[in-house]
């Protein structure tokens, strides 16, 4: 029988092999990158959490490669979205539960249309469903799991087609497979300095009107400070490194030539528990970004949610 570290051993093996990806180029818009939160997400028991989760980028600078380009070299100018996310997670015994998440974006985006000229669109649409499946139970105290489920097309893909890109829209119109994998433990005896980290992995299926999203790899590594308190509330400071990779989009409504990215974030954030309520935010800055072609990129990304335990 494995004990608890051959298994750690044994999961953290599996996981890499799956998500490790291989050396292609990497999406336009970069919408994806709150695919993987932080520690709050994970299974604590049975029982559930509904969450509210707000998310916003303003991407503004034109990038080409690993460094700024001319302005000059892009048609897109900027796109602005604040994303509105509406989740529950319930956990029905220790090993297994189950998780939803539907967005409500609002974009703005300015570029130059077919005649030369920069003009703006803003809109807002739902966007795409993720429902995941969770597992948490190869260890006894739940600290290392997965997760497995699908993206459905339920965000709209064609609003002005004419002007708007399909890499800009706001749904992929796509059914994605996701496979995702979690682990923390703590630092220090005491329990006091906490660490995490976490994998997700979207893989497109089913594609419409001749677009295929890239493959998309998020992954996450951070650790937390507990035992902070004033009064009742809890404080856990934390800090975190966020690397994404997805590959160029594929298909004949595709600009697979300036679309793909790597880049790499650094987080810092903070969270309040006040039984049974968390509230969570964080700041996600890019320290390394590598685009291929001509892409928009934002400097500095921010989010916060609210959650309510049951």
């Amino acid at each position: 029988m494995f004990n608890r570290f051959s298994r750690v051993v044994l999961m953290t093996s599996v996981l890499i092999g799956i998500c490790e990806p291989s050396f292609v180029y990497a999406c336009a818009c970069g919408c994806s990158v709150f695919d993987v939160g932080t520690s709050y997400m994970f299974p604590n028991g049975e029982g559930g959490m509904a969450f509210v989760q707000y998310g916003y980028q303003d991407q503004n600078r034109n990038w080409s490669d690993s460094s700024p380009a001319a302005v000059a070299k892009n048609d897109d100018k900027e796109i602005q979205t604040h994303f509105v996310t509406l989740g529950l997670q319930y956990m029905f015994s220790q090993s297994w539960g189950i998780q939803a998440e539907l967005p409500y974006d609002f974009r703005y985006f300015k570029a130059k249309d077919s005649g030369g000229n920069v003009v703006a669109q803003s809109w807002s649409q739902l966007g795409d469903l993720r429902v995941e499946g969770i597992y948490a139970g190869f260890l006894s105290d739940q600290s290392a799991g997965l997760t497995f489920g699908l993206k459905l097309p339920t965000g709209s893909h064609n609003f002005d087609p004419s002007f708007v890109d399909r890499d800009t829209q706001i749904g992929t119109g796509s059914t994605d497979a996701l496979l995702g994998g979690f682990y923390h433990g703590n630092l220090t005896r005491d329990n006091r300095w906490g660490w995490f980290t976490q994998l997700q992995l979207d893989v497109p299926l089913l594609i419409q009107s001749a677009y295929r999203p890239g493959i998309e790899l998020d992954a996450a590594a951070g650790i937390d400070l507990k035992g902070l308190a004033l009064r009742r509330v809890k404080i856990v400071p934390l800090a975190q490194v966020i690397f994404s990779e997805r590959t160029s989009d594929s298909g004949a409504a595709a600009n697979p030539q300036n679309s793909g990215y790597q880049r790499i974030l650094l987080s810092p954030g903070v969270e309040f528990d006040i039984h049974p309520i968390k509230i969570n935010a964080d700041i996600e800055v890019p320290v390394f970004q590598n685009v291929t072609g001509n892409q928009l990129v934002a400097p500095v990304l921010v989010k916060m949610s609210l959650s309510y335990m049951f």
